[in-house]
C-alpha cells in the first residue's frame, strides 16, 4: 500500500469515527426523548482503482418497529377514550352526591322525610314549618345544581371538540410539511432521521384524538388513515370542520342543528361513539358526551324531578289546590307540563305559595297550598299526607328507570347507584386501557435506546479513532524521516 493510499485510508476511518461518536452521542442524548428512534451508522468498503481505499459511509439507519408503533397508537387512542368517559361519570356522581357525603341527594331526601316528621309532630310551629322549606328547597336546588352541572360538562365537551379539531388541523398540516421534507431529503442521500422523528411526534400528537394508522408511500412519505376508514393524509392532507355553539341548553342536539356536528373536507361525518370514522379516541369521547351520555343522565335526572313533581301535585292530596294547579313543587313556578320534560331538573322550584320570601305563608304548609287564611294550628293531617306521598311506592313516568314502583328516596339511590356502576365500569375499563398502553410504551422503550450498549459503541469507536490516528502519525514519521534524507 502507497503512502498516499494509507494516509487516504486512515483519514477516511477518522470521519467514519467521528461521525459515528457524533450518532452515539445523539442517541444517548435523546435516549429518554419521545419520538426519537435509535441510529446506527451504515458503512461499506471504498474503492478506488479496484483497490481498497478505506471506508465509505453509505447511510445512517433509524430503527423502529411499526408494527409495535401502531399498537401503541391504537392503545393510545383506548386509553384516552375511556379516561375522557370515566371522568364524565365522576363529574356525573359527583353532582349528585354520594351516600357518604352529607350533602348528597339521598341526604337531601332524608332530610326533607324527617322534616316532614318534626313538622307533622308539632304543626303549630313556625321554626318546624320553616324547616320543610329550608330542605325543601335544598332538595330542589340539589337537582337543578345536577341539571346544571350535566350541561356544562355538554359545554365543556363541546369546547374540547374544538381544541381537538384545530389540534388535528395543526399537526396534519405539519405532518404533510414534513412529508415534502423527507421526499427531497430522500433523493439527496442526506439523514432525514431528524425529519422522521419530528413526523413520529406530530403524529403521536394526535393518536390519541383520532385512532390511525400509518401506511408508508414511496420516497419515505407516508399516509394517514382512520381505523373507521377515513383519508386524513394521502399526499395532501383532509381538512376537519367544527363550528362550537359556546354555551349548551338542555334539548339542543345535533340533530336538531342546535349543535354542530363534525365535518371532513366539507363533508359531514358520523360522530357516533361506535363504528364511525373516528371512533376510539378522544375526539369521539368528547362526542359521545355532549350527544349521548350527558343527555341520557339529564333524561333520568328529570325523569326523577318529574317524579318528585308528580308525588305533591296528585289529586286529593290537598284539597285547597285548584285542579291543575301546581304543587308544592313546581316548574318555574307553573304546573308541570309533560311535553316540556327536557331540562325539568333545572326549571324545579318550591312554590311560592309556602314561601315568605316570595310572598307567601308558612302555614300553607299545614293549611293548604290554594288556603287563602291559615287554619287550626293543630292540624298535621295534610303534613302528613306530604310525607306519605314522598314515601309511597310509585311507578316513574320516564327516565328508562327499571320497571317497578318504588319511593322517591328509592328512585333516587337508582338514579345515584346507575351512575356508579357505570363509572366504576369505565374507571375499569380505563385501568386495563392504561395498562395495556403502559406495557406497549415499555415495550417500546426497550427496542429504543440501550445507553450501556452506547457506551460500548462508543469505546469501540474510540479505539478506531485512536488506530487511525496512529495510522496518520506514523505516517508522518515516515514522511519526516524521508525529507531528512
Amino acid at each position: 500500500m502507497s503512502i498516499t493510499a494509507g494516509l487516504s485510508s486512515a483519514l477516511s476511518g477518522l470521519n467514519a469515527a467521528a461521525r459515528a461518536a457524533e450518532i452515539v452521542s445523539s442517541n444517548i442524548a435523546n435516549a429518554m426523548t419521545e419520538g426519537y428512534g435509535r441510529r446506527e451508522l451504515q458503512l461499506g468498503a471504498r474503492t478506488i482503482g479496484g483497490s481498497g481505499q478505506g471506508v465509505s459511509i453509505t447511510g445512517v439507519t433509524r430503527h423502529g418497529d411499526p408494527i409495535l408503533l401502531a399498537d401503541r397508537r391504537l392503545a393510545q387512542a383506548g386509553s384516552g377514550d375511556r379516561d375522557t368517559t370515566a371522568s364524565f361519570l365522576n363529574r356525573v356522581e359527583k353532582a349528585l352526591g354520594t351516600v357518604d357525603d352529607a350533602t348528597s341527594l339521598g341526604s337531601r331526601i332524608s332530610d326533607f322525610d324527617t322534616a316532614l316528621i318534626e313538622a307533622s309532630s308539632r304543626p303549630e310551629s313556625e321554626a318546624r314549618l320553616s324547616k320543610v322549606l329550608d330542605v325543601a328547597k335544598a332538595l330542589a336546588n340539589h337537582l337543578a345544581a345536577a341539571g346544571t352541572d350535566i350541561q356544562l360538562a355538554r359545554s365543556d365537551a363541546d369546547d374540547q371538540i374544538e381544541n381537538q379539531v384545530t389540534q388535528v388541523n395543526t399537526a396534519l398540516a405539519r405532518i404533510e410539511d414534513l412529508n415534502g421534507k423527507i421526499r427531497a431529503t430522500a433523493g439527496s442521500g442526506r439523514d432525514n432521521s431528524a425529519l422522521i422523528d419530528q413526523r413520529q411526534q406530530a403524529i403521536d400528537s394526535i393518536a390519541a384524538i383520532i385512532p390511525l394508522r400509518e401506511v408508508p408511500r414511496d420516497k419515505g412519505e407516508v399516509a394517514l388513515f382512520t381505523t373507521g376508514g377515513a383519508v386524513i393524509l394521502d399526499g395532501l392532507r383532509a381538512q376537519f370542520g367544527f363550528t362550537p355553539v359556546g354555551v349548551v341548553v338542555a334539548g339542543m342536539t345535533q340533530t336538531s342543528g342546535a349543535l354542530s356536528g363534525l365535518t371532513l373536507n366539507g363533508k359531514a361525518i358520523s360522530t357516533a361513539a361506535q363504528d364511525g370514522p373516528i371512533s376510539g379516541g378522544t375526539l369521539a369521547a368528547q362526542f359521545a358526551i355532549r350527544d349521548d351520555f350527558a343527555p341520557q343522565a339529564q333524561a333520568k335526572l328529570d325523569a326523577t324531578a318529574r317524579d318528585l313533581i308528580e308525588r305533591f301535585a296528585a289529586s286529593g292530596l290537598d284539597s285547597t289546590r285548584a285542579p291543575g294547579a301546581a304543587g308544592l313543587f313546581t316548574d318555574s313556578g307553573a304546573a308541570f307540563n309533560a311535553a316540556q320534560e327536557i331540562g325539568l331538573a333545572q326549571r324545579i322550584r318550591v312554590n311560592t305559595a309556602a314561601d315568605p320570601s316570595q310572598g307567601g305563608a308558612l302555614w300553607r304548609l299545614r293549611d293548604g297550598l290554594g288556603s287563602a287564611a291559615a287554619g287550626a294550628s293543630g292540624n298535621s293531617q295534610l303534613l302528613k299526607d306530604l310525607q306519605t306521598a314522598l314515601t309511597t311506592p310509585r311507578i316513574p313516568a320516564s327516565g328508562g328507570f327499571m320497571a317497578g314502583a318504588r319511593s322517591f328516596a328509592t328512585l333516587a339511590a337508582d338514579l345515584v347507584s346507575g351512575t356508579a356502576s357505570a363509572r366504576v365500569s369505565a374507571e375499569n375499563e380505563a385501568s386495563f386501557s392504561a395498562a395495556r398502553l403502559d406495557t406497549l410504551g415499555t415495550m417500546e422503550r426497550a427496542q429504543g435506546v440501550d445507553t450501556d450498549q452506547e457506551m460500548q459503541s462508543l469505546l469501540v469507536i474510540e479505539q478506531a479513532y485512536a488506530a487511525n490516528a496512529k495510522v496518520i502519525s506514523t505516517i508522518g514519521d515516515m514522511m519526516q524521516k524521508l525529507l531528512e534524507m
